[in-house]
Parts: C-alpha cells; structure tokens; sequence
C-alpha cells in the first residue's frame, strides 16, 4: 500500500474555484493517496471565535501535515491567512514544512511573496504537483 500524504492546501475562499479544481486534480492523481487538512468555505473552524483562536487551529491542522500546498494567484499577496500560514509552515514546528506553490492554470501574473517561500513551484498539473507532494512528503 502506497504511503498516505496529509496535506494542508491553503486558499482564499473568495477564490473557491481555484481550491476545488485543485482538489480534483489531487483526486485524478494516479497511484496518490491524500488526507486534506484544509479549512474549506463550508467546513469551516467553527470554534475559532478570534484570530488567535483560528491562528492556532490552523497551526494544529498544518502540525499533522506532511506539506503546504499554497495556490499562487497574484490575490494571495493580499490575504492575510495565507501569509500567516506561510509563517506557520515557515516558523512554527521544529522541522519547517515545506510549501508547494502552484502557479494557477493560465496566470499571467502570480503571488511573488508566495514563491519566495516555496520548496517548490509547479505549473498546474497534477503530475508535477504530485511529484512534488512525494518529493517533499
């Protein structure tokens, strides 16, 4: 049995399109087995009443994760969660996580911040996202 790679995919919930599309590209993977820890728009952390309630929840989530998949639309410069869970990745564990960051399907124009950070960059594919999932997993 293949190894089972827990993955946190950080996202802007305005932009839940980008987030499902790449979960079914994670899904269509060949031979891939996955867990999402991610927060999506219609589960989300019910009980995080401030932000340093969702900080740490996000931070517990991002603890059981083997890698941080962070789509890099040029709006994750803008978003608040996103660079914060880049500091979680970055800063808060032992053994920093590693970051995936995706360029999205057809972008001209992408999240400089979010690149800086990443282990990795793939084009949206899921060969190459995963490939980078077992690299660095």
């Amino acid at each position: 049995m293949s190894k089972t790679y827990n993955l946190f995919i950080s996202h802007s919930w305005n932009y839940s399109d980008n987030y499902d599309s790449l979960v079914s590209l994670l899904d269509n993977g060949s031979y891939f087995n996955y867990k999402n820890f991610s927060v999506p728009k219609n589960d989300p952390i019910h009980n995080a009443s401030n932000d340093k309630e969702l900080y740490d929840a996000i931070k517990r989530k991002v603890n059981s994760c083997h890698v941080v998949i962070i789509l890099a639309g040029v709006y994750s410069s803008y978003s608040k969660w996103i660079n914060k869970e880049i500091v979680i990745a970055n800063k808060e564990f032992l053994v920093p996580k590693p970051i995936i960051a995706i360029e999205p399907y057809a972008s001209e124009r992408t999240s400089k911040i979010v690149k800086d950070n990443a282990d990795r960059i793939v084009k949206w594919n899921s060969i190459s996202l995963i490939r980078a999932i077992r690299e660095l997993g």
